[in-house]
Formats: C-alpha cells, sequence, structure tokens
C-alpha cells in the first residue's frame, strides 16, 4: 500500500497509478454533490449550458457540510460522507465531465466500476464518523451554488489542504474492496449454511 498526497486538478495518469488499499490526502480544491446536486448537473448540461465550476481533474466529495452563515460568506463546521451508492446513476455522466475522484462512503456498484476504468477515475472511501477531523482539513468555503436546492444539496465548493486520510475503494484497474467483502461473504454463508 501506498501513501499519496494529490493536488487538483488532478492527473488521470497519477490516478491511474493508484491501488486498491492506497492510502490519498488531497489538497486544492474538493467540490460536493449528493442526489439533487447530480440531477442538476444533468439538467444543466441537457439545457446546453455550461455548470458553474469546471471539474476537469475534479473530486466530488458526496456529502452534506454543516455550516454557519457569516455576513462575508459561510463557515464550514463539519463534513462527513454520505452513502455513495445513491449516485450509481450518475457515475458515467462525471467521468464524462473529467471528475477524477469520487469520494464517499459505502462504496459503489458495477456502473461505477466500468465508468473509473473508462475515465481514469478512483472511487475514496471517506472515514465515517470522523466529520470533525474532515472539516478541520477544510481551510475555507470557496463558493456555494443551487442553494436553493437546500445546504446539504447545494454544490459547495471548499479549498482544502491534505483532506483525509482516505482509502482507495475502488480503483481504475476494477478492483474493488466492497465487492470483494461481497463475493467473501458469500463464500462464507454458503461454507457455513
Amino acid at each position: 500500500m501506498k501513501e499519496m498526497k494529490l493536488k487538483t486538478p488532478l492527473k488521470e495518469e497519477e490516478i491511474r497509478k493508484l491501488d486498491v488499499g492506497d492510502v490519498v490526502y488531497i489538497s486544492g480544491i474538493i467540490y460536493t454533490s449528493r442526489d439533487m446536486g447530480h440531477l442538476k448537473m444533468r439538467e444543466v448540461i441537457e439545457k446546453g449550458n455550461e455548470l458553474p465550476v469546471d471539474l476537469e481533474g475534479g473530486a466530488i466529495f458526496h456529502a452534506g457540510p454543516v455550516v454557519k452563515k457569516k455576513e462575508d460568506g459561510y463557515e464550514l463546521r463539519v463534513i462527513g460522507p454520505t452513502t455513495s451508492i445513491r449516485m450509481e446513476p450518475h457515475s458515467d455522466f462525471i467521468g464524462q465531465l473529467g471528475v477524477k475522484v469520487i469520494i464517499g462512503k459505502g462504496g459503489m456498484e458495477e456502473g461505477t466500476s466500468s465508468a473509473l476504468q473508462k475515465h481514469g477515475m478512483i472511487y475514496l472511501q471517506a472515514p465515517p464518523g470522523c466529520a470533525v477531523v474532515l472539516g478541520e482539513r477544510v481551510e475555507k468555503v470557496e463558493n456555494v451554488y443551487w442553494i436553493d436546492l437546500g445546504v446539504p444539496e447545494a454544490l459547495w465548493v471548499l479549498k482544502v489542504n491534505e483532506f483525509g486520510p482516505l482509502v482507495v475503494g475502488m480503483d481504475s484497474k476494477g478492483k474493488s474492496i466492497y465487492r470483494e467483502i461481497k463475493e467473501n461473504g458469500k463464500e462464507l454463508i454458503e461454507k457455513m449454511y
């Protein structure tokens, strides 16, 4: 296992070098997006418009931050991952937009695995229960879009420094710790019963 410090915008060649189990820290800009945010991105693109951010080489974090509104913007208090499987239908779409990293919890399925291989992306497992620690790695809320969707669903632009630790749960070579866990569990159940 390797430990890597990455900086956005991310390059496909550095992403393709990472393997399941590697530990990653990201510095630069990351974006949050959940169910409604992904649907909003699709709507904007389908209407022939441009997104408010350039996702080429980007990292999308499946998370809804807890923020405090201030006179000059927002202050992030804590941020933890949300369950990623809900965003499964959008993996190829965000790959087409140039995203190189998906961050979340719980893993994703075969559609995402195919998209990761096709677009040179990885899925990173964020540590559940560590919202305070992850929040401390956010230096600044750079911007927010689509706040009308609600704070958790808005597209947050966050400046981070060594955001992590994050573990490669699915790599660009087709490996997935989530698939392995399911297969091992199924084998164990068959042996037991």
